[in-house]
């Protein structure tokens, strides 16, 4: 029997079993171009997608929002109209001085400072990807050319707090690689769903320098570089989205 998802407004006869996930709606049609029969499915308050092709597989494009919440809704939602492998593209703060604008970051665990993944299971349960889309992502990327970094990064609720000079310096003292809002709440629920999760970031913010003004470059794409490391990340996850193969 048909039905539909109250949120992401996507049906369970889709057929679909791979999700390319982004923040930011707008995203949603820089990745267009990049498909091949590329149409809208669905807009619902954070969550627009879209289906297409590529390299002859079907691929699912869907914003998520701001957050672990929204996050986790459209994990829930997508695990139950029949997803199997998902992909966050999205961007990140960096934590290390040797990660420049427009790198990629390739997270192998989440530090869970968000609250999304805590109201799943206690903290003692790791974030961590799927082997498989790991291990191929990092041979895909190593084979394209791009600059990529690999290792944990930290997923938190707000870029406000009066404290962020104070924790970006300690997770960075810790070899944290960077920061987004998203990311354990994705492996966590991901995980606890059966679905194949991995997640990879455009670095937007360099070490220490102010958030704010730097997400403002990459929203009104007044930075090239910025620009330019969104597109390796969206090829990227497509690459290893396409050459997936389920168990």
């Amino acid at each position: 029997m048909q039905s539909i998802e109250a949120h992401i407004q996507l049906s369970n006869q889709l057929g679909i079993k791979r999700a390319l996930l982004v923040g930011d709606p707008g995203r949603i049609h820089r990745v267009a171009g990049h498909l091949n029969n590329a149409k809208e499915l669905s807009s619902n308050r954070e969550y627009l997608s879209i289906c297409g092709e590529y390299n002859g597989e079907k691929i699912l494009a869907l914003s998520t929002g701001i957050g672990g919440a929204s996050m986790g809704i459209a994990v829930e939602e997508l695990s139950n109209i029949g997803i199997k492998a998902a992909i966050r593209l999205g961007s990140a703060g960096s934590y290390q001085r040797n990660i420049r604008i427009g790198e990629l970051i390739i997270a192998n665990g989440a530090v869970r400072n968000d609250g999304a993944s805590k109201a799943y299971i206690p903290t003692a349960f790791p974030a961590v990807p799927s082997t498989c889309l790991l291990t191929n992502c990092i041979d895909i990327a190593s084979k394209s050319g791009v600059v990529y970094h690999i290792g944990i990064i930290r997923s938190h609720d707000s870029f406000y707090t009066d404290r962020e000079e104070e924790i970006c310096r300690f997770w960075s003292s810790k070899g944290v690689m960077g920061a987004d809002m998203e990311t354990a709440a994705l492996y966590t629920i991901a995980s606890l769903r059966g679905i194949e999760a991995l997640t990879i970031l455009n670095n937007v913010v360099l070490y220490l320098d102010d958030a704010g003004e730097a997400i403002d470059q990459y929203a009104s794409g007044t930075n090239k570089a910025m620009a330019d490391g969104e597109n390796a990340g969206i090829r990227l996850a497509l690459d290893v989205l396409a050459a997936w193969k389920e168990d």
